[in-house]
């Protein structure tokens, strides 16, 4: 008796980090539509005939229903009109909402089980975890006490989330601050971090990291006058997925430039 593949065949993806990970997967010829915001992160869905839609922060049903979907995966971030979208859509509804590295090669799994990709799943979460820890194991006997702070976002000011701090300790780094919460100017000031490094929801590699460091009032903080304010690009910090070790190899050379070759994606005040 042969057992009907019952599988999702025609996927929306409302935010890159399920369309990188649906890739990792060898599914991306699942994905039906996905948001504008994917092409950015993961180049293999641009052009062609992909639908766009909104993502998961501004998710329209008329757009899902119009997809003609069995599967809608989002992640965070959500607002809880979009999630009232979604649900509104009427379709089977994968959301995820990650913290730390362990939360994502758990949705890494999840993903995977949906579609009986398993083995898939523990090859991909295989390269990231061996990605890290060679990165790790370089830096691992030099000096930790390097201050880190990594924002996520200018106004307000919101520190970057767990996995980013997680990566920034591999990165041989001490994080500053509490992770994925709101802070202001005068107390990253009196703490005198020696990197700052933006890299901004939304921003891709824009941020005005001179303009930042002036009206701040940060001209005096270790990281303005040794020239060790950084942007790297948002997808790479911020999408929650394989490409984090794009964003791990862009930490290790803004704190440890002797030790590891510039790569994409990070640049420098100044540049």
């Amino acid at each position: 008796m042969t057992i009907p593949d019952y599988t999702p065949r025609r996927v929306v993806s409302l935010q890159p980090s399920a369309t990188v990970t649906l890739r990792d997967l060898g599914l991306l010829d699942r994905v039906v539509a996905c948001t504008k915001y994917c092409a950015d992160v993961c180049p293999e869905v641009a052009g062609g005939s992909m639908v766009i839609v909104s993502d998961s922060w501004s998710a329209q049903a008329e757009q899902i229903i119009a997809a003609n979907p069995d599967l809608v995966i989002a992640s965070v971030p959500y607002q809880l009109e979009a999630v009232a979208e979604i649900l509104k859509a009427g379709v089977r509804f994968l959301g995820l909402a990650p913290r730390t590295l362990n939360d994502i090669y758990r949705d890494i799994a999840t993903i995977a089980g949906v579609f009986d990709a398993s083995r898939q799943a523990h090859e991909a979460i295989m390269r990231m975890q061996e990605a890290i820890e060679q990165v790790r194991s370089y830096t691992v006997t030099t000096d930790r006490s390097l201050l880190v702070f990594c924002e996520e976002w200018g106004k307000p000011l919101i520190a970057s989330q767990p996995w980013v701090a997680e990566l920034i300790e591999a990165a041989g780094g001490r994080f500053l601050g509490v992770p994925g919460k709101a802070t202001s100017f005068e107390a990253v000031n009196e703490a005198q971090p020696e990197v700052v490094i933006a890299a901004w929801c939304g921003a891709g590699d824009r941020v005005p990291l001179e303009k930042i460091v002036t009206q701040r009032g940060w001209s005096d903080v270790p990281a303005a006058r040794d020239g060790r304010v950084f942007c790297i690009s948002d997808e790479l910090l911020n999408t929650p997925a394989s490409n984090l070790v794009d964003g791990l190899h862009a930490l290790a050379w803004a704190l440890h430039p002797e030790m590891f070759a510039k790569p994409r994606g990070i640049r420098r005040i100044g540049e």
